[in-house]
C-alpha cells in the first residue's frame, strides 16, 4: 500500500476529504464509551447517535483502521500522533482490568456467554446488541495500527485482547459456540486468524476456525444458494474470514466457499451500482426489488475485500470489472464531496434521494466503514504479483517498485476522456511483465502503444500482457473506447438503467419537495417522504439515437423528448458526481402502445400508501426493530421465501411490542400484515390458534383471528385506533398479545397511516 499514491482527479479529491474527517474527530470522544465500560469518567462527551448505544466503541476500531490505513498512503504525521495517542488510550484503560478487556461496553455479555449458558438471538447475546460485531471493530483497528501505521504497542493490545477472548470461549463446547454465531460478530475468525499470524500460536488459529458458523457455510460448501432472507452484511465477513483462512490453511473447501457465494451475490443478488441487500436482506436470487432501503454501503465495502482475496488467487479481469463497477459506482457515490458525510442505504426508490450521516450525531456501521472507503481508493490500482504488475483501474496514480528500481506513473482523465498512459519515470532496464485490463465494457481495439510504436501482445484472462525491460521515459498508451449501453434489471426488464462504459448514469430530477437537509442523524428520518412522478420513457429505439452527450468534460447527457408524459427531456449524469437532488437509476422504459393502455396499479398502490404512512417497522430485521423500540416474551421469528419478507410472532401468553409514530391531532389508523395462509398451528400435539388481541397505549382495539384467508400472498387488515388514544401524543405503544395455547401473528409489517 505504502508503494501507491494517488496524484489527482476524483479519487484524490475524494481520499482528501475523508482524511479532513478523520483528523476532525476528537479520540477522546470516540474513546469515551470505553472510558464509561470501566466505569471510568470520560475525558469528553461520546458522540451521538450509534455511539450513545450498546454497539459503542465500533467507530473507534474504524476509525483507527482508516486512519492507519490512510497514514500509510499519505504519510501525515498528524494522523500518526492521533493513531499514536488512542493506542495509548486503549492500553491504559485496558490495564486497569484484570482480564485485559477493553472496548466500548461492559463485559457483563461476555461473561455470561463464557458459561456456556446464556440468550442469543439474531442480533442479540446476553442481552447485548452485537457484542461481538462490535468488538470486532476494536481488534480490527489495532491490528491495521499495527500493520499501517507501524504502532508496536497496538499489537501488545490486541494480543492482550485476544488472550482474554481465547481463555472465556476455550470452555464452550461446540454446540454451545455454533449457538453463540446465531448473533451476528462481525469478522472474528478474520481477525483471529490475523492473530495467529502475529504470535504464531496455533490456539487462535483454532478460535479462528471455531468462529466459521456452519449454517452459514456448509450450503456454500455444498454449491447451494441458502442466502434468501438472511441478513447480507451478517454474512459476508463470515466469507472473508473463510478466505483469509484459505490464505493460511491452504483448505480448498474455504476457497470453494469463498468463490461460491462471491458468484451468487455478484451475478444474482446486486444492483446495478454493484450493492446488494434490501432493508440489510438478501431477498430471492434474481430478483432486484426497488426501494428506500437497497444497498448498505457497508456490504460493498466487504464485498470489495472479498473480491481482492479471489483476484490475488486467480487474477481474472470479471473481479476487477465488478470491483470497478461498485467502486465508482457505490462506493464514490457514497460520500457528499461537500460535508465528506457517508450513507447507510443507496436508494434505488425511483425520484427518491441520497440520505447522509451526520459528523457526529449518527456514527452507523456505513460511518465507520466509510470512514475506511476513502483510505482505500489507492487500493488494486496497480496489484503486483511476482515478476507482473496488474493495471486493474484506470485512476492517476504512481507505484514504486524499489526492488526493480521502476516508478510507474498512470495519467489518465478517464472517464471523462478514453484514453490512458503508463510513464516510466525511473527505470534502468528491469524486467517485468504488465497486465492491462480490458473491461467487458469496451468497444472496440485498445490500440497498445509504446513510446508511440504499435506493439504485440496476447490476452490473458482478460488482460493484456507484454513483457520487456523497461527504462526511464518509456511511455505506455492504451485506449479504452467507450459507448452507452443498457442494464437490464434481474425481475423487470422494463426496469432499465444506463450506463457509459462503467459509468452508471443517474436522472436528474431537481429538488421538489425537498428536505430542508439530507444530513441527518437517523438514516431512516425519509423512508416515508414523499416522492416525485418519473417520466416513463417510451421508445423502442436504439439508447445512441435518443441518449445524447451534451457535455464531454461532465459526462452530462440528454435524452430527446422521449419521457411521458409530456414529451420531456431529461439530463444524466455520472451518479458518483449527483448529490443532494433527487434522481433515478432505474427507467420504466415501454413502448408507446403498452405506455397508452398500460397503468402501473402496483406503483399507483404504492404511492399511495407511502402518502398514507406515518410511520412503519418491518417485524424480523434488525434495524426497523431497534428503531422502534422492540419488546417481547416468547417471540420467535423467521423468513418466508414465498412473499420474501421476514415476521415476528408471540406464542402462548406472549407479547411483541412496539413504539409507532403517531399524528395527534389527526384520525389514525393501525395496518398490519399478515400472511393470507397462516391459521392454526399444531405444536407438539396442542393446537395454537393464531387468536390475538392488539393494544394501543394498553387498551384493546380489537381482537384478530387468522384462518388462512388468501393463501399464497400477503394481506393487510386496518384497524380504526381511537382518537381518544393519541390526543396530545407523538407516539404510542402498540403490543400484540397472545394467550395460553394462542399465536399473535405472524406479523409481516406494521405501521400507521394518517
Amino acid at each position: 500500500m505504502e508503494s501507491v499514491k494517488l496524484n489527482s482527479g476524483f479519487f484524490q479529491d475524494a481520499q482528501q476529504k475523508g482524511k479532513d474527517y478523520l483528523l476532525a474527530l476528537e479520540i477522546d470522544r470516540l474513546i469515551a464509551p470505553c472510558y464509561e465500560a470501566l466505569g471510568k469518567e470520560a475525558k469528553a462527551p461520546r458522540y451521538g447517535g450509534w455511539e450513545e448505544m450498546e454497539i459503542a466503541g465500533h467507530s473507534a476500531g474504524h476509525w483507527l483502521s482508516a486512519a492507519s490505513m490512510m497514514y500509510q498512503y499519505t504519510h501525515d504525521y498528524k494522523l500518526k500522533e492521533k493513531i499514536e495517542y488512542a493506542v495509548d488510550e486503549l492500553a491504559y484503560l485496558q490495564k486497569l482490568d484484570a482480564d485485559g478487556y477493553v472496548s466500548g461496553f461492559k463485559k457483563d455479555c461476555f461473561e455470561e456467554v463464557f458459561t456456556g449458558e446464556f440468550r442469543v438471538e439474531h442480533f442479540s447475546l446476553a442481552g447485548s446488541w452485537v457484542p461481538w460485531y462490535s468488538i470486532h471493530k476494536i481488534f480490527a483497528g489495532l491490528i491495521d495500527a499495527y500493520h499501517f501505521a507501524h504502532v508496536n504497542k497496538a499489537k501488545d493490545v490486541v494480543v492482550t485482547l485476544a488472550n482474554w477472548a481465547e481463555r472465556g470461549l476455550r470452555h464452550l463446547t461446540n454446540q454451545q459456540f455454533q449457538r453463540m454465531l446465531i448473533c451476528e460478530f462481525g469478522g472474528m475468525n478474520e481477525v483471529m486468524a490475523d492473530i495467529y499470524q502475529l504470535t504464531d500460536e496455533k490456539r487462535f488459529l483454532q478460535l479462528a476456525e471455531r468462529f466459521n458458523h456452519q449454517v452459514i457455510l456448509q450450503p456454500l460448501r455444498n454449491q447451494i444458494d441458502d442466502l434468501a432472507g438472511k441478513h447480507a452484511n451478517t454474512q459476508i465477513p463470515k466469507v472473508i474470514g473463510v478466505a483469509r483462512l484459505y490464505d493460511l490453511t491452504g483448505k480448498e473447501d474455504y476457497r470453494k466457499i469463498a468463490e461460491y457465494f462471491w458468484d451468487r451475490v455478484v451475478y444474482h443478488r446486486s444492483y446495478v451500482i454493484g450493492g446488494n441487500s434490501h432493508a440489510e436482506h438478501f431477498g430471492r436470487e434474481d430478483t432486484e426489488p426497488l426501494g428506500v432501503l437497497t444497498t448498505e454501503t457497508c456490504n460493498t465495502y466487504n464485498m470489495l475485500k472479498l473480491t481482492e482475496y479471489l483476484f490475488k488467487w486467480s487474477p481474472d479481469s470479471r473481479y476487477m470489472d465488478y470491483y470497478e463497477n461498485a467502486l465508482y459506482n457505490h462506493i464514490l457515490a457514497s460520500q457528499d464531496p461537500d460535508s465528506g458525510m457517508k450513507t447507510y442505504f443507496v436508494s434505488t426508490e425511483p425520484g427518491h434521494f441520497k440520505v447522509y450521516c451526520t459528523p457526529d450525531q449518527s456514527f452507523w456501521c456505513c460511518t465507520g466503514s466509510g470512514m475506511e472507503n476513502p483510505a482505500r481508493y489507492a487500493k488494486n490500482i496497480f496489484i503486483r504479483q511476482d515478476q507482473s504488475l496488474y493495471i486493474n483501474l484506470f485512476i492517476p496514480a504512481t507505484i514504486t517498485l524499489e526492488d526493480k528500481q521502476l516508478q510507474f506513473t498512470q495519467e489518465t482523465r478517464f472517464p471523462y476522456e478514453p484514453v490512458s498512459q503508463l510513464i516510466v519515470n525511473e527505470g534502468s532496464g528491469s524486467p517485468l511483465t504488465l497486465h492491462i485490463r480490458q473491461p467487458y465494457w469496451l468497444i472496440g481495439d485498445s490500440q497498445l502503444r509504446i513510446n508511440g510504436e504499435r506493439v504485440d501482445y496476447h490476452l490473458e484472462e482478460g488482460y493484456l500482457v507484454i513483457s520487456r525491460e523497461w527504462f526511464k521515459g518509456d511511455m505506455i498508451t492504451w485506449q479504452l473506447p467507450m459507448a452507452l449501453h443498457r442494464y437490464l434489471a434481474k425481475d423487470k426488464p422494463d426496469h432499465q438503467a444506463f450506463l457509459y462504459g462503467p459509468v452508471v448514469l443517474a436522472g436528474k430530477l431537481g429538488r421538489e419537495q425537498f428536505p430542508e437537509t439530507d444530513i441527518v442523524a437517523d438514516h431512516q428520518v425519509y423512508n416515508n417522504h414523499p416522492l416525485i412522478d418519473v417520466p416513463t420513457l417510451v421508445t423502442t429505439d436504439p439508447i445512441e439515437t435518443w441518449l445524447h452527450l451534451k457535455d464531454q468534460s461532465q459526462l452530462l447527457f440528454e435524452t430527446a423528448p422521449i419521457a411521458q408524459p409530456g414529451d420531456q427531456t431529461i439530463e444524466l449524469i455520472p451518479f458518483y458526481n449527483l448529490h443532494h437532488e433527487r434522481y433515478t437509476l432505474y427507467w420504466r422504459v415501454t413502448s408507446e402502445s403498452d405506455y397508452i393502455k398500460g397503468v402501473d396499479k402496483d406503483k399507483q398502490t404504492t404511492k399511495q400508501l407511502r402518502e398514507q404512512t406515518i410511520d412503519v417497522v418491518q417485524p424480523g430485521e434488525q434495524q426497523p426493530e431497534t428503531e422502534h423500540k422492540i419488546k417481547f416474551e416468547n417471540s420467535q421469528t423467521g423468513y418466508l421465501n414465498l412473499v420474501d419478507r421476514h415476521w415476528r410472532d408471540a406464542r402462548n401468553g406472549g407479547f411483541v411490542s412496539y413504539i409507532l409514530t403517531v399524528e395527534p391531532h389527526l384520525s389514525n389508523t393501525l395496518m398490519v400484515t399478515y400472511y393470507g395462509g397462516d391459521t392454526d398451528l399444531f405444536i407438539e400435539g396442542v393446537n395454537y390458534q393464531r387468536e390475538f388481541n392488539i393494544l394501543v397505549e394498553g387498551e384493546s382495539i380489537v381482537t384478530e383471528k387468522l384462518k388462512a384467508e388468501q393463501p399464497g400472498v400477503l394481506i393487510s387488515h386496518c384497524y380504526p385506533i381511537p382518537e381518544q388514544l393519541t390526543v396530545g401524543k407523538s407516539e404510542v405503544e402498540v403490543r400484540f398479545v397472545a394467550g395460553p395455547e394462542k399465536i399473535a401473528g405472524g406479523l409481516y409489517g406494521v405501521r400507521t397511516l394518517r
